[in-house]
């Protein structure tokens, strides 16, 4: 059989041609003599634009002449399809909108089947793999209208709003197949994992049931102001986690403290995965954390470590995992919170913003650090007592010693210095406000859970470094997802 372009001499890129030449011919003329640079500029962009969505739909017309029509086509029902004909569709592609002209076999009561469909990896809606892409990388870096704005303005193609929300969702599906397929090269040093959470205004909808039920009991008492005690918004935590690799760092208590100035090299952070979900419980996403330490270290020839900042459930999940994955995992609480409980107590004893004040803090956080964890618990109380404080006034003070205490065990931060390992949870902190607070928390905004989590997704690739990787695993399982092939023979040609 004959291909099914039949026009004699046929050219495919006879209209990109021609556009070019209608560029190159309005460059040499008398008028654009006397432009200002930015308008040649902005007419090359235009009419670039334009030449290389010609050269698009040229090539896809290559395509579509070459096409050989088949004796048959076996989809993946199983049924061959006998009945062909030539069909077109629409494509919007960063350079505009072109057409997709193919063969397509179909049969009495049989969906068509389009080989070159297959062979293109086209999407089953109008939206080209790379303006699905385009839209992912801006939904990750700013609200949706904004995206809409910068599709509009630095390519060739429209996507209206709701299909740019859409589009987020789809491209962020196979965000998890990814991570559990990807292999870890033997790494180095320190295994630092840290997990914390972040709350998102949702729709009540898609609240957890618990605050779900507590909002729909709650009745606005008031239609001007707030009622007291009343919250306007509901939210849902995002469960946000890291892990990422790192030397040892070895320091003094007085280098932390600023009371020894001299300079140590911090070593870099390498291979840092952040993430953070809205639809899965804190236990799942540590679960996650734990899976992805085994998966870099699976022998367990490293230390691991784990950075909390003392939330009692998340705690307990941590133990969970602990118990389920590897014993001597060591736990270790941040400094930068028990820093906090030292300055409110700081304020029973010294005026708030006095050196007296910062003196204070600076003696007790370096016995902290030095281990004497106990001591100072047990010197705040003391202190309260001999000034003879009020319950009320010396209520810092006992909080302040009961979270040492309670906590004590992973306040060992003369162990920790002295091994090297960090006693802070910056990285997952700067993760709870990159990834949620500074994306999710738009004035007025109230999420879906779907919505929420696919941006939370590509937030979170991007910020991962991950995110072109894991677009390239995207489009092979788009097309396992969309053109399962049923198995070739010699005789018939098969398509999905």
């Amino acid at each position: 059989m004959t291909a099914y372009t039949t026009e004699a001499g046929f050219d495919e890129f006879a209209a990109a041609r021609e556009q070019f030449e209608k560029l190159m011919s309005e460059l040499r003329s008398e008028s654009m003599r006397t432009l200002e640079h930015g308008d040649v500029e902005s007419l090359i962009a235009r009419e670039g634009n334009e030449l290389l969505r010609r050269l698009m739909q040229g090539y896809l017309d290559q395509r579509a002449e070459a096409e050989e029509p088949l004796d048959g086509v076996v989809g993946a029902d199983g049924h061959e399809r006998w009945h062909c004909r030539a069909r077109s569709r629409e494509l919007a592609t960063l350079l505009g909108e072109v057409t997709v002209r193919r063969l397509g076999y179909s049969g009495i009561g049989l969906g068509s089947v389009f080989p070159l469909d297959e062979a293109l990896n086209l999407p089953l809606d109008q939206y080209s793999q790379g303006l699905r892409r385009k839209v992912g990388l801006e939904v990750a870096k700013g609200s949706f209208a904004e995206a809409v704005k910068a599709i509009e303005e630095g390519t060739g193609a429209q996507v209206p709003k709701r299909q740019t929300e859409q589009l987020s969702r789809a491209v962020s599906v196979d965000f998890d197949e990814f991570y559990a397929s990807q292999l870890m090269d033997a790494g180095t040093g320190l295994l630092v994992m840290s997990v914390d959470g972040k709350g998102v205004v949702m729709r009540q909808q898609d609240l957890r049931e618990a605050t779900r039920k507590a909002a729909e009991a709650s009745k606005r008492k008031l239609k001007t102001r707030l009622s007291r005690g009343e919250k306007r918004n509901r939210k849902r935590m995002a469960t946000v986690a890291s892990v990422y690799e790192v030397d040892p760092h070895w320091r003094t208590a007085e280098q932390i403290m600023g009371l020894d100035e001299s300079a140590t090299l911090r070593p870099k952070v390498r291979n840092k995965r952040v993430w953070a979900s809205l639809r899965q419980s804190p236990a799942e996403v540590i679960e996650q954390l734990f899976a992805e330490a085994e998966r870099r270290d699976p022998q367990h020839e490293r230390t691991w470590l784990v950075l909390v900042d003392g939330l009692e459930a998340q705690l307990g999940e941590v133990a969970v995992a602990i118990a389920r994955h590897r014993a001597d995992v060591v736990v270790i609480q941040d400094f930068v919170h028990a820093l906090e409980y030292l300055w409110k107590a700081a304020y029973c004893f010294h005026v708030e913003g006095t050196e007296e004040a910062e003196a204070w803090v600076q003696a007790h956080a370096l016995a902290l650090l030095k281990g004497k964890v106990s001591e100072v618990a047990a010197g705040l109380c003391r202190s309260a007592t001999r000034r003879g404080l009020s319950p009320e006034t010396r209520a810092p003070v006992d909080k302040c010693a009961d979270y040492l205490l309670k906590n004590k065990a992973r306040f060992d931060y003369a162990a920790a210095l002295a091994n090297g390992w960090p006693i802070a949870t910056g990285i997952i902190e700067g993760a709870c406000r990159h990834l949620v607070k500074d994306r999710m928390d738009l004035t007025g905004a109230r999420w879906t859970l779907e919505g929420a989590e696919a941006v939370l997704r590509l937030r979170s690739l991007r910020a991962s470094g991950d995110f072109e990787d894991y677009i390239a695993f995207h489009r092979r399982q788009e097309r396992q997802r969309n053109y399962v092939s049923a198995p070739h023979n010699d005789e018939l040609k098969l398509a999905a």
